[in-house]
């Protein structure tokens, strides 16, 4: 990409990431231009199209010398996507995007060229949707995880030890006695945290339309552990459709049991380490200044309590 024809960054992309990036954001997006003119040369690469992008990188459409469509993935290398390279490695194009080229000190990726105007959300029959999803997810936690991942055995640690700071900020009994709740469900599985390859962040817009495959997965935050601990965006997906219903717990139980169903999984264990990432997301909302526990997941913790 020559100097007279720069990427331009979408000013939604840079005042999204200027929210999430944190202080290195500013430096970071300014170097975006001879990032990709960089790849762009050292990978023989030509534009193809407008930049797209998601909260935290930047996508731009590129033919490769053999004229094969691809994507060039621009992302600030952090503790959530360090694992990226290793779990797509692993998947090796099963069930996921395929990784075709990639710079570990920068965080650049080259990927398969996958349908962007097509995500999974674009399906309307939320049956048909939560069921491709649930196969999806099947594929992938088939997979045991490589070496080297974060291990959800450390994420619960962790997220168990700052349960007492969470409950504190709460002025709500109920809220308080969900994330007690949800901290002693977790406490009870943390000594069995599992082994498999898991996406983290499987839900709709997760999932694009491919050539290859009619469906792959992207942006996986890999993590090794139960694959019980993969539902929630699944279930927290499209949550006005849900809304919309007028029952929140059919709904929820109806997609919960798909995916279970699907991925053969312990419905008692797989609504624990559910709880566990309802805990998970509370304390995130918590750290960034919550006082309240967002609707949805209080929703979602009560509909699979009320099977316990």
């Amino acid at each position: 990409m020559s100097p007279s024809n720069p990427l331009v960054v979408p000013d939604a992309f840079a005042a999204s990431y200027l929210r999430v990036g944190g202080a290195s954001a500013p430096a970071w997006l300014s170097t975006l231009p001879e990032l990709a003119g960089r790849f762009l040369d050292l990978w023989a690469l030509r534009p193809d199209g407008p930049a797209g992008h998601g909260m935290a990188s930047l996508v731009l459409p590129v033919t490769r010398a053999d004229g094969t469509p691809a994507a060039l993935k621009l992302q600030q290398p952090t503790e959530d996507n360090a694992g990226a390279v290793t779990g797509l490695r692993a998947w090796n194009g099963d069930g996921a995007v395929r990784l075709l080229d990639h710079d570990e000190d920068s965080g650049t990726m080259l990927l398969e060229r996958l349908d962007a105007t097509r995500p999974l959300s674009s399906v309307t029959d939320d049956t048909v949707a939560v069921q491709v999803l649930a196969e999806l997810m099947a594929r992938l936690v088939a997979v045991p995880a490589p070496l080297g991942l974060r291990r959800l055995a450390d994420v619960a640690g962790a997220m168990l030890a700052e349960v007492p700071r969470a409950v504190a900020a709460l002025p709500d009994p109920a809220e308080r006695r969900l994330v007690r709740d949800c901290g002693s469900a977790v406490a009870e599985l943390v000594g069995e945290a599992g082994d498999r390859l898991l996406h983290w962040d499987l839900h709709y817009d997760n999932v694009l339309a491919g050539q290859r495959e009619p469906w792959l997965a992207i942006d996986p935050e890999p993590l090794a552990g139960d694959p019980g601990f993969e539902l929630l965006p699944a279930l927290d997906n499209r949550w006005d459709e849900v809304v919309a219903t007028g029952d929140v717990t059919r709904a929820v139980l109806r997609r919960f049991d798909v995916l279970t169903d699907t991925l053969g999984l312990d419905r008692e264990r797989a609504t624990g380490w559910t709880l566990g990432r309802v805990l998970q997301n509370a304390l995130w909302d918590i750290e960034d200044g919550a006082t309240e526990l967002g609707p949805a997941q209080v929703a979602i913790a009560t509909a699979l309590t009320s099977r316990r």
